[in-house]
């Protein structure tokens, strides 16, 4: 059992670190690629992983129309720095984020922009019996951060 759930944490480890070294701001040495995410909760549980670059949030009040031409307009078809995916898109991995997951991310990819899907997939595979939710993360921050800081040791530095 314990076997389990370290091959998970090392797989929602290495995706969290590669996120967090994409997110990181490029004066940190990072790409300053955007996570999006449900709500404050979310940005709040990736702060206590380390995060520290920029998190958008999709519940601020704005229809979607205007969150997405926002998000377009701000951050671009490309990240600027590593020509990578230009967000990163993070919903919860219940009904009604991979709903908002598929809407957003075909809205955004209209537009041309490359999205990342993969951080979500990885965790969606890893952490699925922690929970379903990315504010659900935050529980379980300080068993992750190890794995995290393996992929992205400047991150631990950050502290």
């Amino acid at each position: 059992m314990s076997n389990n759930r370290d091959a998970r944490y090392t797989t929602a480890g290495r995706a969290l670190g590669e996120a967090r070294i994409r997110n990181r701001p490029t004066a940190s040495g990072g790409c300053g690629c955007p996570i999006i995410v449900e709500g404050r909760n979310d940005r709040i549980a990736l702060e206590s992983m380390g995060f520290i670059g920029p998190t958008e949030q999709v519940n601020r009040g704005w229809d979607q129309s205007r969150f997405v031409t926002y998000i377009f307009e701000t951050y671009g078809i490309l990240n600027k720095v590593d020509q990578g995916a230009s967000v990163i898109l993070l919903m919860d991995w219940d009904r009604t984020g991979g709903r908002l997951q598929r809407k957003i991310g075909e809205r955004l990819e209209a537009f041309g922009m490359k999205i990342d899907h993969e951080t979500r997939m990885d965790l969606v595979r890893a952490m699925k019996p922690e929970g379903r939710t990315v504010e659900g993360l935050k529980p379980h921050a300080e068993k992750l951060r190890p794995y995290i800081d393996m992929v992205d040791s400047d991150g631990a530095e950050e502290e």
